[in-house]
């Protein structure tokens, strides 16, 4: 059983069998508050028998994804069973292919700041994951995308769930540990103190 976790958005956490059906799944879609809820909604979801965590990667806030992240690899930390990243419109572009969408189309995402965060597919590949043909970048609010776009408001746990079960069982890796923030974080390191003449 596969427990997937992301703050990309909202907040959602979900559990699929090994056949890929959703056991247990709840969600926040408060874009902010991740810290507030993340440990009410893992513990509505857990169960016994969890082999893997899907850690959604983003794009997204620097401090919400943080929040997912940590939870994810403490829960996996916790019970000693590995971690497994995974972009966050995977899961979006999941749930699109298996609506019918066909042929090349973007996923795009509320990046704040009258930004948007924009990854392009086409299709599913030969391991059943979707293709991504152009990675996450940030477009300004209004910019004409160049293929068919389909914003997400929200994100389903399952849907990066089931793309996890697909890596596992293809032994790939989508992406590495690090989260994709797309910009910078505000926090600076402060410079070195003034000299103050005396």
């Amino acid at each position: 059983m596969i427990l997937a976790v992301d703050t990309s958005l909202g907040t959602t956490v979900a559990v699929i069998d090994a056949d890929g059906r959703t056991v247990a799944e709840a969600s926040a879609p408060d874009p902010l508050g991740h810290a507030e809820v993340i440990g009410d909604l893992l513990a509505r979801v857990a169960q016994p028998g969890i082999t893997h965590v899907v850690a959604g990667m983003g794009p997204g806030p620097f401090t919400g994804l943080r929040i997912g992240i940590a939870a994810a690899r403490a829960f996996a930390l916790g019970r000693g069973i590995p971690v497994i990243p995974v972009p966050s419109h995977f899961a979006v572009a999941r749930m699109l292919l298996e609506d019918g969408v066909t042929g090349p189309f973007a996923v795009v995402t509320d990046a704040r700041r009258r930004e948007i965060a924009v990854s392009v597919f086409d299709g599913a590949d030969a391991d059943g994951i979707p293709h991504l043909i152009l990675p996450a970048r940030l477009e300004k609010q209004g910019t004409a995308l160049e293929r068919p776009a389909h914003e997400a408001v929200e994100l389903h746990a399952a849907a990066l769930a089931r793309v996890g079960a697909r890596v596992i069982a293809s032994g790939r890796t989508l992406t590495g540990a690090e989260p994709l923030y797309l910009r910078s974080p505000d926090v600076v390191q402060p410079g070195r103190p003034k000299r103050v003449s005396s």
